[in-house]
């Protein structure tokens, strides 16, 4: 027996530019307070507009958590997190045993303020989930299913969202892994965003010190519903890719399969959604190359996003040559004036008179080396190949010092 939960209430679809303004807005609000973590903000986002799930995997300590319930601020919708541990009961995430139920001999969960209740959910440490909740999670990702006794509830989930330190290694955890389309990686920041980072943090921190025990004041900037009906348009989105890009992209899947990485037929089709969605959230109702941008996100293991970016980043190069008016919003490079202040601070503690320890001079290497690869980023942009004779002379007149022969 199936009973569906109560759904997001039909509402009918937004205008996409009208959709994709507040997505906007979501995002740059998301942008003000995290520093460079403007692609994952817009995968965050895509996630959600295409109904499909996403992981991010790093160390502790890299704003996973926080970045993930800021966004489901800008969501008004039923929300759910949790984190997981290997001693998580399964009455812990879809709720206890009805107990008077069982005492008239059905099996039934109180499943009121749950997982099974949630439209967008973020589970912490999610590989650590032990068999006993294993099973229950992949119905619910895969087939918005769950099931306890003789019951099956269709549950309302738009998209979930997990968080883990590491790519899991267990065969048993695989087939939960596959069900995360989007697979991002995030890592400490570079040394030159140091300075931005303090100042970003110590706001962050400030702001939930003023919020303690009190709910968020802040105004969802779409909702489930909206997301719903949108995701009901999605036919006609998927029906007017044309056949180039089309083309593109079988050429891009087989280039990616040959390289060894495993993209399975399920997952090839499923990415025309984040396509789609990838281009609703910038206002247009046709998707374009620049949208293949997150197929470097669709690694097995961490070792195989630099091959993925090799393959996928042509691509992009070549439409961003072709179209340089078309900046992409959500995913705002490094600002040069940001770059320039970290470059002067760097140049003026090497000219001062002050006798730097071999730790502080191979500090501001390393600074001078982030930098670098920062602005090799910003093609074609006179000031960051500036920039970057800058730094190489900075780079000369450090390893003439006799400290680095």
């Amino acid at each position: 027996m199936t009973q569906p939960l109560q759904p997001p209430v039909a509402t009918k679809p937004v205008a996409i530019p009208e959709l994709a303004r507040r997505l906007q807005d979501g995002a740059r609000r998301l942008e003000a307070q995290f520093l460079g973590k403007e692609e994952i903000i817009r995968l965050l986002f895509i996630s959600a507009v295409a109904g499909e799930h996403m992981v991010m995997v790093g160390p502790p300590g890299t704003a996973k958590s926080a970045l993930v319930r800021a966004f489901a601020d800008t969501i008004d919708a039923h929300y759910y997190d949790y984190l997981l541990t290997r001693f998580t009961e399964p009455n812990e995430i879809f709720g206890p045993v009805d107990i008077q139920a069982f005492r008239q001999g059905a099996y039934k969960r109180r499943v009121e303020g749950m997982l099974p209740e949630a439209e967008i959910a973020f589970l912490d440490e999610i590989f650590k989930a032990n068999s006993a909740i294993l099973n229950s999670l992949l119905g619910v990702l895969n087939s918005r299913r769950f099931s306890h006794g003789n019951t099956t509830l269709a549950v309302p989930l738009i998209s979930m969202f997990a968080a883990s330190n590491e790519v899991p290694n267990d065969d048993a955890l695989s087939a939960l892994f596959d069900r995360f389309l989007l697979r991002v990686r995030v890592d400490y920041l570079d040394s030159y965003q140091f300075r931005g980072l303090l100042h970003k943090g110590a706001a962050l921190e400030s702001k939930a010190l003023e919020a303690h025990g009190r709910q968020s004041a802040i105004k969802p900037t779409v909702s489930a519903s909206e997301l719903v009906a949108m995701q009901r348009e999605f036919g006609s989105l998927l029906e007017s890719m044309d056949e180039e890009f089309l083309a593109t992209y079988k050429g891009l899947v087989f280039q990616i399969r040959s390289e060894g990485i495993g993209l399975s037929d399920r997952r090839v089709v499923k990415m025309l959604k984040l396509f789609a969605a990838s281009a609703v959230f910038d206002g247009r109702t046709q998707v374009n190359d620049a949208d293949f941008f997150v197929l470097r996100h669709v690694w097995n293991t961490p070792e195989q996003q630099d091959i993925l970016q090799e393959i996928v980043g042509p691509i992009l190069d070549a439409w961003y040559e072709q179209h340089p008016e078309q900046q992409r919003i959500g995913a705002t490079p490094t600002s040069l004036q940001d770059l320039l202040a970290e470059l002067r601070i760097i140049r003026e503690t090497l000219a001062s008179s002050e006798v730097l320890s071999d730790m502080q001079l191979f500090s501001q290497l390393r600074n001078l080396g982030d930098i670098k690869a920062a602005l090799q980023r910003m093609k074609d942009n006179p000031a960051a190949e500036r920039m970057i004779g800058e730094v190489d002379k900075l780079l000369e007149t450090m390893f003439a010092s006799s400290r680095f022969v």
